[in-house]
């Protein structure tokens, strides 16, 4: 039995991603994916995650002294 990666190839309809051998070689290892629209970020859920990332990043942190 082979070891299935645990993870899901989100193909985002960019012409590489649709090549045969591309294909053929994700379905010859047991790679799930989806395809999706091309131009379609808000489908793809990691983007999500990366907005909330930048933003998070862009906060100041506190630096626990007061001023006065």
């Amino acid at each position: 039995m082979r070891n299935t990666p645990n993870f899901l190839f989100m193909d985002d309809d960019a012409p590489p991603h649709g090549a045969r051998i591309v294909t053929a070689g994700l379905q010859e290892v047991g790679v799930a994916f989806m395809v999706q629209p091309a131009m379609t970020p808000d489908l793809n859920p990691i983007q999500q995650l990366y907005v909330e990332l930048v933003e998070e990043r862009e906060t100041p942190l506190s630096t626990g002294l007061v001023e006065g």
